[in-house]
């Protein structure tokens, strides 16, 4: 029964906006838990590179245990046949997206590197531009009006003084804020051209922990140079076990929400709606860094911000 009521409402914009937000609550543990790390004095590399050897073990378990072997091979030979598109879209999407993010929690607090890792939706538009993609002038508008809303956020806790922060807390999350949804959006693409083909294995990226195991295998070419090239050191025990929660809730949990909310999305306004939902990261992320980090309360221009961005959400909503 739950399953045909899903069915029934799984295409529509209400649907998506919980499914996303559901995403954006569990996305935003990846913020306080690698902020926690850095405090500790964790390498960022370790954050980032262990993530996708948890996500690897669970998901590769839950697919073999729950889909069986011959499922869990098929998934193998996906990645090896096509060797050269899943190490590019990974490499992009998950590798250099969270190389760049972990990197950013060394220079600021959880609350501004979620504020800055909205920009992802204004990424998510030229994206889906140059694909190809027609999205309605009032999509484009509402997607500029959450950026402003994030923007006094993150404006009402800038330190003028400071520009550390500026430089290797923003700049590299703007680079993931790129990075993320053109790796997504290759493989939607993807899917799109094998569906038309009619090729069998898009039934395998229906399945999104599929995706989301593939995108990971993918990613390893980052992993592999940055430990060659940067001096890591060796993590602590605390930070294995921070960054296996870290795995399981946004690696596995909200990637794959994501990822299958991107999948039910069958019109543009719809993908652009699930990617706008990220910015629910905001408030989730400073309220987390309030009652487990201390953090403060913002101030009015900080409560106007959330306010805009939650008001616009509501509005595409409706379109």
């Amino acid at each position: 029964m739950i399953k045909k009521i899903l069915e029934r409402y799984e295409h529509s914009n209400v649907y998506l906006l919980v499914v996303g937000l559901l995403a954006a609550l569990f996305f935003s543990a990846t913020f306080l838990i690698n902020r926690s790390i850095s405090l500790e004095g964790g390498h960022w590399y370790w954050s980032a590179s262990l993530r996708y050897v948890y996500t690897i073990l669970f998901l590769g378990f839950g697919l073999f245990v729950f889909r069986g072997k011959v499922y869990f091979l098929r998934v193998w030979r996906e990645f090896f046949a096509h060797l050269g598109f899943w190490t590019l879209s990974g490499s992009i999407g998950f590798g250099s997206f969270y190389a760049f993010l972990c990197f950013a929690a060394d220079f600021s607090p959880a609350w501004v590197v979620a504020t800055t890792w909205q920009i992802t939706i204004i990424a998510s538009l030229f994206v889906l531009s140059f694909f190809g993609q027609k999205l309605p002038k009032s999509i484009w508008v509402l997607s500029f009006v959450i950026f402003i809303g994030i923007s006094c956020v993150n404006l009402s806790h800038f330190d003028i003084s400071d520009y550390k922060p500026l430089l290797l807390g923003f700049i590299p999350v703007l680079i993931a804020a790129l990075s993320y949804p053109l790796g997504n959006q290759l493989v939607w693409q993807a899917k799109k051209r094998r569906t038309n083909l009619g090729d069998e294995s898009v039934n395998l990226l229906n399945n999104a922990f599929v995706k989301v195991l593939l995108l990971t295998l993918g990613s390893y070419p980052v992993w592999i140079a940055l430990g060659l090239f940067v001096d890591v050191g060796i993590p602590s025990a605390g930070q294995f076990v921070s960054v296996a929660f870290v795995a399981l809730l946004s690696g596995v949990i909200a990637t794959s929400l994501f990822l299958y909310a991107r999948n039910k999305a069958n019109t543009p306004s719809k993908l652009m709606l699930v990617d706008a939902t990220q910015s629910g990261e905001v408030v989730f992320a400073l309220l987390g860094e309030i009652i487990f980090l201390g953090a403060v309360l913002p101030n009015l221009m900080g409560l106007f911000g959330i306010v805009i961005t939650i008001i616009s959400l509501i509005v595409i909503v409706k379109k």
